[in-house]
């Protein structure tokens, strides 16, 4: 009986500790199971700076950062879920030398801001200052084709309107008063040569007179004038210039007693019935300015009234001092509204074809090398290298290098580009890390 007793407390602690370690071995097997192996450090990065390593934790001395934590499987965020760092890690592996991660805390505090690049065209208004000249083929200078001294003056100030065929001042001119003469003289001997019996006598002073004549013509006295001198018998002392055109005389150098030859600019006549507007565009916006395209001109002293033009011509060379080009918009002038030197403010309205673009911010330019960094998603920027085209506003056109739709870096993207090539400098120095001075600095 107590044997019996025995072997059932025996096959009791048998059976109690069978289940025990049935127990043990299932649990402990869920928990091996769902613990999380560990992770080896090697180093901590300042994350501003990747080539400053350190074997401990703390913070970058240069500025101040915490330093982040390098994996043994290659990930240095060790704030994100494991499947996203492993994520991060294998999207890495794709990309292009020179990207960068940035936390969403450092990108604010560079001021980090995105553009769009997109497909524009369609129409378009370029916005420019401009001046009212005067129309260069509207001009006229006054001179006198023979020398002498000028006796009286008419139109003696700048300024007044003249008519076409309106006098300006006398001239007294011995040279013209002998052709007179002598017109008197050839035209007496023709009248005498015409009872001559000598045919070839009455030739030669017919001739004679018609050379005289034609010579007072050609000193601009009016056929009237010579007539008048040819009926009378009298010359004609002091001789009459008339103005040759309807307008404005801008520039005067005629005063009584002067003497004058005919390298004399005596006025200048400007005809201002019609007018340039002169816009200054910057020569980026110049290719897209075309000969006979739509503008419009308004004034500050004609409020609220707007002159549809269009551009007569482009000046070919661009100021060197304010890179602008000159554009020529031809304008009628009634009632001399528009008075030169005015300032106006021109409008033009262009039609542009499609093309991609990007804010003009989101290009780095550094001479032959341009430079747009992209946005991948998850704090990491891509360089990309592209070829610009015209600028259009504040954005500029892309021939290469981009798709319709990628998300760029319009700010900020200085400090990123410095630290997309230092931390390409610091990858190509990996390699001289053993040798001896190539050790990072230690906190």
């Amino acid at each position: 009986m107590k044997a019996f007793r025995i072997l059932g407390f025996l096959l009791l602690v048998a059976a109690a500790f069978g289940g025990g370690y049935v127990y043990k071995a299932v649990n402990g097997g869920m928990r091996s199971g769902s613990a999380k192996p560990a992770r080896k450090i090697l180093y901590w990065v300042d994350p501003m700076h990747p080539a400053y390593k350190s074997d401990k934790p703390g913070v970058a001395p240069d500025c101040g950062m915490k330093l982040e934590p390098v994996y043994a499987d290659g990930t240095a965020v060790a704030d994100q879920p494991t499947a996203e760092r492993l994520d991060h890690a294998d999207d890495l592996s794709t990309m292009p030398p020179g990207t960068v991660k940035i936390t969403a805390e450092k990108q604010q505090l560079i001021g980090v801001k995105y553009g769009q690049a997109e497909v524009t065209g369609g129409s378009r208004t370029i916005r420019a200052t401009g001046k009212v000249a005067v129309d260069e083929t509207r001009i006229q200078h006054v001179h006198t084709k023979v020398e002498g001294w000028i006796d009286q003056v008419f139109v003696d100030f700048t300024g007044k309107l003249v008519k076409k065929g309106e006098p300006l001042l006398t001239i007294y001119s011995p040279d013209m008063l002998a052709s007179e003469k002598e017109l008197l003289l050839a035209a007496k001997a023709k009248s005498i040569m015409q009872k001559s019996s000598l045919p070839a006598a009455y030739d030669q002073t017919q001739a004679m007179f018609e050379a005289t004549r034609h010579r007072l013509e050609l000193w601009d006295l009016s056929e009237a004038q010579i007539d008048q001198i040819i009926e009378t018998g009298q010359t004609i002392k002091n001789i009459t210039l008339y103005s040759p055109a309807t307008g404005y005389v801008t520039d005067r150098k005629a005063f009584p007693q002067l003497k004058v030859t005919p390298a004399t600019d005596l006025y200048t006549i400007a005809d201002l019935s019609h007018v340039w507007i002169m816009a200054d565009i910057f020569e980026y916006e110049a290719p897209n300015i075309r000969i006979g395209e739509t503008a419009s001109v308004s004034l500050q002293p004609l409020p609220g009234r707007v002159f549809t033009t269009r551009v007569d011509y482009l000046e070919p060379q661009v100021d060197p001092i304010t890179r602008t080009l000159k554009v020529h918009l031809h304008l009628e002038n009634p009632g001399l509204m528009f008075k030169p030197d005015m300032y106006a403010d021109v409008e033009f309205h262009l039609n542009l074809p499609s093309r991609l673009t990007v804010p003009a911010d989101a290009v780095l330019d550094a001479g032959e090398r341009k430079t747009v960094f992209i946005d991948r998603g998850n704090g990491y920027f891509e360089p990309r290298q592209v070829q610009t085209g015209e600028r259009d506003g504040d954005r500029i056109q892309i021939l290469s290098g981009l798709r319709g739709g990628e998300r760029v870096v319009t700010s900020g993207n200085f400090l990123i580009d410095s630290e997309s090539q230092m931390k390409a400098a610091a990858e190509g120095m990996g390699g001289m890390a053993g040798m001896p001075g190539m050790e990072a600095p230690k906190p």
